[in-house]
């Protein structure tokens, strides 16, 4: 037996194949006006240059320097040094015993004697102090301005001009205005011609206290000298004028 199709149901298979084919080609249309859409060239520039100006002023404020840090706080001031603490210093009172060294050598026999330190004495070297030395035995004379030569010839020199000096300053009508008797009159002087050269210690006899005077005087009024040695130093001479 054959079947045969209703025609009606072809025609409703084709109408749906007919509404899936029109609603694709209205979506294909749709898409294809939507990519190409074209916009305004003005509003397309006014869009970017407000969304540049935005990005500009957000870089910029992003841009701004940093707040400047806080202030350091206020050094603190060094805390004040200690205080020097005070040492007690205690002496030692305690004394201390000498301790004495013996050698094993010593026979059982031998005797160890002890010497105390405080018995020691300490020699001092005193300087030999050299006493005055008399004109007739000084090792060297002192030496007269002009004399010169040996020690002898300036011992004999030294004793002509003690004499030269002598006559010629001494008042010889001295003893005629004192009424003194005619004749000659001794005076003795006695001095010292020191380390130095000096004439000191003048010491004179004379019948009258003026030719005492005036003996002195004379002696005074002798130069200064080279002074005498007695072992290398200089000493002094003691000298005695007639």
């Amino acid at each position: 037996m054959d079947i045969k199709k209703n025609p009606k149901s072809d025609l409703e298979n084709f109408s749906k194949l007919f509404l899936q084919l029109g609603l694709v080609a209205a979506l294909f249309i749709t898409y294809v006006t939507i990519e190409n859409k074209t916009y305004d060239k003005s509003n397309v520039e006014a869009f970017g240059a407000a969304d540049m100006g935005a990005r500009l002023e957000e870089e910029t404020v992003m841009l701004a320097p940093p707040p400047p840090p806080p202030p350091p706080p206020p050094a603190q001031a060094p805390p004040p040094p200690p205080a020097p603490t005070k040492l007690d210093i205690k002496k030692d009172e305690a004394k201390v015993e000498e301790t004495i060294l013996q050698t094993t050598e010593t026979e059982e026999d031998e005797k160890v004697e002890t010497v105390d330190v405080e018995q020691i004495e300490t020699v001092e070297t005193v300087e030999e102090i050299v006493e005055d030395v008399p004109f007739a035995v000084i090792e060297e004379v002192p030496v007269f301005p002009g004399c010169t030569g040996s020690k002898e010839e300036k011992r004999k020199c030294l004793n002509q001009k003690m004499r030269r000096h002598v006559s010629r300053n001494f008042d010889a009508e001295l003893a005629n205005e004192l009424g003194l008797d005619s004749g000659r009159k001794r005076i003795m002087v006695q001095f010292k011609i020191d380390k130095n050269g000096n004439v000191t210690n003048i010491r004179s006899r004379a019948p009258h206290p003026r030719l005492k005077k005036e003996a002195e005087r004379i002696i005074k009024k002798l130069p200064k000298m080279k002074p005498g040695k007695q072992r290398g130093k200089p000493v002094g001479v003691k000298y005695t004028l007639p």
